[in-house]
């Protein structure tokens, strides 16, 4: 039998495999249901879940967003093309992760304000601050989040053209309604608690493809698997002979990119989604422990199942014309390498191929409902509540929120249709994003940071891409890791020369800002020695030493579950040890940390 056949065979859903997708739907929405009148009590409880949320739910629920169905297919594009060492464009964001978690969590959660845009007139002052707030209200909430939604309704699309033979407008119409109607009743409480349940499912699904595609005949079991794709494509670093592939996948990422530029997800100092969930947190401990937690589970827990399919996709589908001629009913604009982990997906028997349609599933609803509530809690927090009307009830508020929440899935889904890959969509944010991160960094621990130097690291940053792009469209490409370093050094001169030409943050703005927020280090030693209140219950050492163990114990993690996967026991137990001992090193950091927040 064909491969063709198979998959063409296989495409189709039996009742068994609809009933699990219908009851995945179905305790999917239960919390949503159960959540929608406290959701509807006022804004903070719709945006911010009341902040009491506690750590294992809020750092869950961080997985579960970036648990989207874009990103198998973007970790397969990466694997296919480049080899397992591809993914260190993102493995590199650990860096960031890990000096939120230690820096950050507990300034967010400190600093009280409903959204990360509403930071921004706390520490900031006049127009200046308004502006930078309104704007970048549109520019993400809008702009940055339709993008993103879009790439991710796009891998969905793929999916369900592969799977279950939808066009795109068939899988949009489903995908939306779903998505409006989790995040419309739910609020935040329903986000987080759905994520939870959605997280399980997902996780699930991607294990079992997994295991599945590895008994593949073309396969052969993980012996057959690491017997025919070569060393350099398994290797989790690049090819050291290989000069500019090491620039590009190690050295940039690891150097630069990590602190310089502006990702969702990945926020130097954290933002978006991450800085909502850690103000939804119960206390700083949780804001904490949850920031910990997602960037475990997501740095050496999730990676290796994604990859595993991938690499069994280059046995099974070695090219681009095997993927066609096995899945003929696909559209030719969606035939790429990243279609291979939904080509894998159509192998799968009934029932488990049920299971893995409904933690697909599961994970776009997640990622979705949660840049719905996000992207509305920007446009109608820090615009419209802001600027257009600020006087009215609660419950004007909410009903606002549910128009916003139906209007951002509309734009999404038109956006999805100019669209062709998700690295295409990655590569976008990164650029768009670069220069900009090291202010966010800044901004918390030095006062001369205004409002001033963000909007000009904004244009110049958006400027340069838009050139980038420009050049890109009329056959002029310049090297992504190259064009990256130069947007960074040109956007960070030019937001330090215009914060140093414009006057700095008034006098008393920047001290209830350190009174509310108190951030360690000498930055702000002019300022506090002109308030009353105790000094920080941080440290700076004890953080450097928080994030630098952090980093150990997930990349420890991550390297020797893949030492043990590819048979190198030898090399798997040092990963262990150093797992083990940095572990017990950060538990006890931890404990001093909180012996110091402690009167």
């Amino acid at each position: 039998m064909s491969v063709g056949f198979v998959g063409k065979f296989l495409m189709q859903l039996n009742s068994l495999d609809w009933m699990i997708v219908l009851v995945s739907i179905a305790v999917g929405f239960a919390p949503a249901i159960f959540f929608a009148r406290r959701a509807s009590r006022g804004t903070s409880e719709f945006f911010a879940s009341g902040r009491a949320a506690p750590w294992w739910l809020i750092g869950t629920s961080m997985v579960a967003t970036t648990f989207s169905t874009d990103t198998p297919n973007l970790v397969t594009d990466l694997v296919r093309t480049h080899g397992v060492a591809q993914n260190w464009v993102w493995w590199s964001f650990l860096l960031t992760g890990m000096m939120t978690v230690f820096f950050y969590a507990r300034l967010w959660r400190r600093s009280g304000v409903l959204t990360d845009l509403e930071f921004y007139e706390l520490r900031y002052s006049g127009r200046s601050a308004a502006f930078v707030r309104g704007f970048r209200a549109i520019y993400l909430g809008l702009f940055f989040n339709c993008v993103i939604m879009a790439s991710v309704t796009l891998a969905a699309a793929k999916i369900a053209n592969v799977m279950l033979g939808w066009d795109r407008t068939h899988t949009v119409i489903i995908c939306s309604l779903l998505c409006v109607g989790f995040a419309v009743l739910s609020g935040l409480w329903g986000v987080l608690a759905t994520d939870l349940i959605q997280f399980v499912i997902a996780m699930t699904g991607v294990i079992a493809a997994a295991y599945y595609s590895l008994q593949q005949p073309q396969v052969g079991g993980l012996h057959g698997l690491l017997t025919q794709i070569s060393p350099k494509t398994l290797s989790v670093l690049p090819d050291f002979h290989d000069r500019e592939l090491v620039l590009s996948l190690l050295v940039i990422p690891l150097a630069v990119q990590w602190w310089s530029t502006w990702y969702p997800g990945a926020e130097p100092g954290g933002g978006s989604y991450i800085a909502q969930r850690m103000l939804a947190a119960r206390s700083e401990k949780d804001a904490l422990g949850g920031t910990l937690w997602f960037n475990l589970a997501h740095y050496a827990l999730r990676p290796w199942p994604w990859i595993i399919v991938a690499l069994c996709s280059m046995l099974v589908y070695p090219t681009l014309a095997d993927i066609k001629h096995a899945l003929p009913h696909v559209s030719d604009d969606l035939i790429g390498h990243d279609l291979a982990y939904s080509a894998m997906l159509t192998l799968l028997p009934h029932g488990l191929l049920g299971l893995l349609v409904a933690a697909l599933l599961a994970a776009y609803i997640s990622t979705m409902s949660t840049h719905l509530n996000w992207g509305c809690s920007y446009i109608v927090h820090d615009f419209y509540r802001r600027f257009i009307r600020p006087d009215a009830s609660e419950r004007h508020y909410i009903w606002v929120s549910r128009l916003t929440t139906v209007a951002l899935m509309g734009l999404a889904a038109v956006l999805m249709f100019a669209m062709t890959t998700a690295k295409a969509a990655f590569e976008l944010m990164l650029s768009i994003g670069a220069g900009t991160g090291l202010i966010y960094l800044l901004r918390w621990y030095w006062w001369r940071i205004n409002a001033w130097g963000e909007i000009a690291a904004m244009i110049v940053s958006f400027l340069i891409a838009a050139v980038l792009f420009v050049m890109k469209l009329n056959g002029v490409e310049i090297p992504t890791h190259y064009a990256l370093v130069g947007s960074v050094v040109v956007t960070t001169s030019a937001w330090v020369i215009v914060m140093w030409c414009t006057p700095p943050v008034d006098r008393q703005t920047l001290i209830r800002f350190y009174e509310r927020v108190r951030p360690a280090g000498p930055g702000w030693n002019e300022i506090r020695q002109s308030v009353r209140t105790t000094g920080s219950p941080d440290s700076l050492p004890l953080g450097l030493l928080g994030m630098s163990l952090g980093c150990v114990v997930v990349y420890s993690a991550l390297f020797g579950a893949g030492s043990f996967l590819y048979g190198h026991i030898g090399t798997g137990v040092v990963w262990t040890i150093l797992f083990v001992v940095s572990g017990a090193g950060l538990a006890r950091l931890l404990s001093a940390i909180w012996k110091r927040a402690t009167p």
